[in-house]
């Protein structure tokens, strides 16, 4: 069976339809990603919680791997992106590639700042950042793209005050992250490199002038044990917080805009009973989450994954939004519905599973449910300003993500 290229303008412009059609040919398929690195794909539920959940035979660094025999996917990303080797690490040594002890220092070191108390302790801000974007929405010029006017700015403004970053600032950040997430390797490297500068100068002046901030926190426990955190692991971790802890929120917010217009029966069940909303967000990022994949795995040692063996080494793809309307889990997968309920909890794996488990998830979904509730509350009668076939959509992997979401919001 000739290999999946994961890049191809099929794969890309309908990855549900693309992915779904694997999953119902075989539980782990062979494919490769940027035309030339070979991976397994794996579709199905259960055999993507497998994996997310065994980082002992499934590890995110190559280099976990015995012997050293894997393929870095991650390194050929870079190469295609155009990410020169002196910068390349700040975006392959995160938190998101770490194993065993050395990912548990780092989620340690962070967590803090995304317990259950302190994004509770949040929802005011959100609110309060949330109600002035809305503001500007209603007096602006109709149509509005949603997308460069609420969707982004909320979680932007959000993650950075929590990190850090400050405001004059903020507007770079939006800008850099789009950049990273095009592809483009004319314009991925001066991004990079001017983000890489730009944390060095923010650590700089957290180390003359602590703040009441994540950043201040990271600096402080470096400056007092040594060796828990260096310089490059700082920026690192700054530069996977903000990107992460905006990027997703931004589409999930705008997917959902889209998908809740497109079902009148569920945004009316909304309207009637907004107890709804925090289920309605997880069925929103079951059914549209903008996360394609998991970061690859690497298959430590030779294994079966849905009864198909793969050798030690593998490169492992684990597709979320496959996993995420498998029939096999889910009655009428396709079927949005805000009222379903899973006996796994949240059920989905829109934010992963097992220990790499998004950090962010619960600001996520706080900011996804206050996010969305008052816009449909605000602007009952919101309507896309084109027709849904004339939204363009980012030819890119990783991330579903539409480019603009112009929308009529008058009040």
């Amino acid at each position: 069976m000739t290999a999946t290229d994961l890049m191809s303008p099929e794969m890309l412009a309908n990855p549900y339809t693309g992915y779904g059609r694997l999953r119902e040919q075989a539980p782990v398929l062979q494919g490769t990603f940027l035309g030339r690195t070979p991976v397994w794909v794996v579709t199905r539920y259960a055999d993507v919680r497998a994996v997310l959940g065994d980082p002992e035979t499934f590890a995110n660094d190559p280099a976990s791997v015995p012997g050293n025999s894997a393929v870095d996917v991650r390194q050929q990303g870079m190469e295609a992106m155009g990410v020169p080797a002196d910068l390349a690490h700040y975006l392959i040594d995160s938190i998101i590639s770490a194993d065993g002890a050395d990912h548990t220092r780092l989620r340690k070191l962070v967590s803090r700042a995304f317990t259950v108390r302190r994004v509770a302790n949040l929802r005011p801000r959100v609110e309060e950042i949330t109600a002035n974007l809305l503001d500007a929405l209603a007096a602006a010029e109709q149509p509005v793209d949603l997308v460069e006017t609420f969707a982004y700015p909320l979680p932007i403004t959000v993650i950075c005050e929590l990190v850090g970053i400050p405001e004059a600032d903020r507007a770079g950040w939006h800008e850099w992250g789009r950049v990273l997430v095009s592809m483009d390797p004319t314009r991925i490297p001066t991004a990079l490199r001017e983000m890489v500068e730009h944390v060095l100068d923010v650590i700089a002046r957290r180390r003359a002038q602590p703040a009441d901030d994540l950043l201040s926190e990271l600096v402080r426990v470096q400056e007092a044990e040594g060796d828990r955190l260096s310089d490059d692991e700082l920026v690192t971790m700054v530069l996977s917080l903000v990107i992460a802890g905006h990027e997703t929120t931004a589409h999930l917010v705008s997917r959902a805009v889209i998908a809740l217009l497109a079902h009148p029966d569920q945004l009316e069940l909304l309207r009637a009973d907004p107890g709804l909303w925090p289920g309605a967000v997880t069925e929103l990022m079951r059914r549209i989450g903008p996360v394609q994949s998991a970061s690859t795995r690497y298959a430590t040692r030779d294994v079966e994954i849905g009864g198909v063996p793969v050798p030690a080494g593998s490169a492992i793809q684990p597709v979320l939004v496959s996993a995420n309307s498998d029939p096999r889990e889910y009655a009428d997968p396709d079927r949005l519905d805000i009222t379903r309920r899973s006996e796994r909890g949240e059920g989905h794996v829109g934010f992963g599973y097992g220990p790499h488990y998004c950090l962010g998830a619960a600001l996520a979904r706080q900011e996804g449910e206050v996010a969305l509730r008052a816009l449909f509350e605000r602007f009952p009668d919101m309507r896309l300003a084109v027709e849904p076939g004339e939204l363009e959509w980012a030819k890119s992997p990783g991330m579903r993500r539409v480019l603009a979401l112009p929308l009529v919001v008058e009040p």
